[in-house]
């Protein structure tokens, strides 16, 4: 880093990759990030979610992370919930399905089922 302005860049470009919250507009995208996501591979799917929304350009989507979700078993556990829909819980999530749920469900609104708890519950 050489100048002011090109620190101001960088702020810039990793601003928009953060996903700052902001409640109530847009679509959030939330990643369980407590010891259990951890453990199971939330972190690889949390970076997952970043880079191809942010490569997308997505501006109305926000990526966030939480706690614990409460459900340890179905590890990792993504969240999303977009303004007047039903919230979609997935599970066993990996960065290759982070992209799937980007693509068909952020940008061409198809929930992807076999991916969501419902899917996933043991009989």
């Amino acid at each position: 880093m050489k100048s002011l302005a090109e620190l101001e860049a960088i702020r810039n470009k990793n601003k928009n990759q953060v996903g700052l919250r902001r409640e109530g507009e847009g679509t959030r995208i939330v990643v369980g990030m407590a010891t259990c996501g951890i453990a199971a591979g939330a972190r690889p799917v949390l970076t997952a979610f970043t880079e191809e929304v942010g490569k997308r350009g997505l501006a109305h989507v926000t990526v966030n992370q939480t706690g614990c979700i409460g459900m340890c078993r179905y590890e990792p556990i993504v969240e999303v919930m977009a303004p007047g829909k039903e919230k979609v819980t997935y599970v066993h999530m990996t960065p290759e399905k982070a992209a799937r749920v980007v693509a068909e469900h952020i940008v061409n609104g198809h929930v992807v089922t076999e991916y969501t708890i419902g899917a996933n519950v043991e009989q």
